[in-house]
């Protein structure tokens, strides 16, 4: 086995692929922060909430108020020096940690999607992916045009891991056999051309896109791997991706997956994408063929490889962890979040908070949108950390203004993939007096029906 394993290692093949997915990367990203700075999304979302909710553990990251621009003009001037391959290392770092600082400053706006750019990000600070048709290249007047295979795989691996583990989430009661919570969106495409009116409303429709969903994304990694359904699988992505971002507002990530799975493609297809960006910009008279082509051979291997095996074998258990809380995932979200748990469930929900005074009995209710924005209000409603880190904001902010001997008490219910509203928090419990932690939260009420699966 070790002997396989080094000889693995030792296997070079063409640096095309991974430069053809740096400069795809690199131009989805400037994109991305273009487009989120231009909706206003940077001033709606960070500068005007009077609070911000934070990750546990990572409450010192907040937003930095007109500077928070700055984070985006820094993030996304390294996703242009990622796509031209100048001054790489430290480009791609720097957007790893300016990207990833972005999403951690407020837990509000959490999505997969935001999460998997920020370990693939984390896991090409890693990868040679200058060493060829990139301006480092030229400055240094040659280029590796042979790096390692396993340079390349770990990218396919990594999103082989986000299908995959995608496709098993969906392999649970309320996806396969309920369609939801496709039966509760899909319904409202009704205004989609030749579509909306017929197939949008049709439940037999609703179960199909589940069950398509779910064996797309179990598939399309291994379709992608054999070269005679390469072309094929390839196809299926881009048709499953732009009919998603037809039918829901996930941004430009249907684009990045597509961009993305390029890589699978063999050397020549990336070389041919390369030529044709060689043509448009022939008029800088870079010509690889004045650069010396060379072998390249990471540097620090022995370090860099149990570095990414401790990666990707957090990659693999991580979203796992749901498994060491008692409760319903989808209820609780214990061990929800950064599990590739993607689009499963819709939660209504409604919370009102009690401020009391322990000696007096003297209580008054809350009106939560004097403190939050409409978009964070729902996602605290339903969601249980937020609803204990915003009770002991709001301890902090009646402490501030005189109220003494407080204790905080919420009055929620949660509606579930179209399920009745049922209670969500135990009524009876001072807010004030729970903390924080990786613990089961046993102040969330039991939920009363039941979800199979994975």
């Amino acid at each position: 086995m070790p002997n396989k394993l080094t000889t693995y290692l030792n296997i070079q093949t063409n640096a095309a692929p991974l430069s053809v997915f740096r400069i795809g990367f690199g131009i989805m990203m400037l994109a991305s922060i273009i487009r989120f700075w231009s909706y206003g999304w940077i001033e709606k979302l960070y500068l005007e909430p009077k609070f911000h909710f934070s990750y546990y553990g990572l409450e010192f990251i907040k937003p930095i108020g007109v500077y928070s621009y700055l984070i985006f003009f820094i993030c996304g001037l390294s996703a242009l020096f990622v796509a031209l391959g100048f001054k790489y290392r430290i480009a791609i770092i720097t957007f790893f940690l300016s990207f990833t600082y972005i999403e951690l400053m407020d837990k509000t706006t959490y999505l997969n999607h935001y999460y998997f750019i920020s370990v693939l990000s984390f896991l090409m600070c890693f990868l040679p992916a200058n060493t060829y048709f990139s301006i480092d290249a030229f400055i240094r007047k040659k280029q590796y045009n042979q790096i390692p295979k396993w340079t390349i795989d770990c990218i396919k691996l990594l999103l082989g891991i986000v299908y995959v583990y995608a496709g098993l989430a969906k392999i649970n009661s309320d996806w396969l056999f309920k369609a939801m919570p496709l039966k509760i969106w899909l319904p409202s495409k009704y205004d989609l051309p030749f579509i909306g009116q017929s197939l949008m409303q049709q439940e037999w429709f609703h179960i199909a896109m589940s069950w398509s969903g779910m064996l797309y994304d179990l598939t399309i990694p291994f379709l992608l791997l054999y070269k005679r359904t390469r072309i094929f699988a390839f196809v299926l992505v881009v048709f499953f991706h732009v009919f998603t971002r037809v039918l829901f507002p996930i941004g430009m990530f249907p684009y990045v997956m597509i961009v993305g799975t390029l890589i699978f493609f063999d050397y020549g297809v990336h070389e041919r994408i390369l030529n044709v960006i060689r043509g448009l910009f022939s008029f800088f008279k870079l010509k690889a063929s004045n650069l010396e082509n060379l072998s390249y051979k990471v540097s620090n291997e022995k370090i860099i490889l149990p570095i990414l095996g401790l990666f990707f074998t957090i990659q693999l258990l991580l979203p796992f962890r749901y498994v060491l809380y008692p409760n319903e995932l989808f209820w609780t979200e214990e061990g929800y979040r950064f599990s590739w748990r993607v689009m499963l469930m819709e939660k209504a929900g409604y919370a009102e908070f009690k401020i009391v005074n322990a000696e007096t009995g003297h209580s008054f209710s809350v009106n939560n949108s004097d403190f939050l924005t409409p978009f964070q209000e729902k996602q605290m409603s339903s969601q249980p950390d937020f609803i204990l880190e915003y009770a002991k904001y709001l301890e902090q902010h009646f402490l501030a203004q005189g109220h003494k001997n407080i204790e905080i008490y919420v009055d929620s219910y949660v509606a579930l993939n179209g399920r009745s509203s049922e209670r969500f928090i135990n009524p009876k419990v001072d807010l004030l007096k729970q903390t924080e932690s990786l613990k089961t939260k046993n102040w969330i009420l039991p939920f009363k029906d039941e979800i199979k699966g994975l």
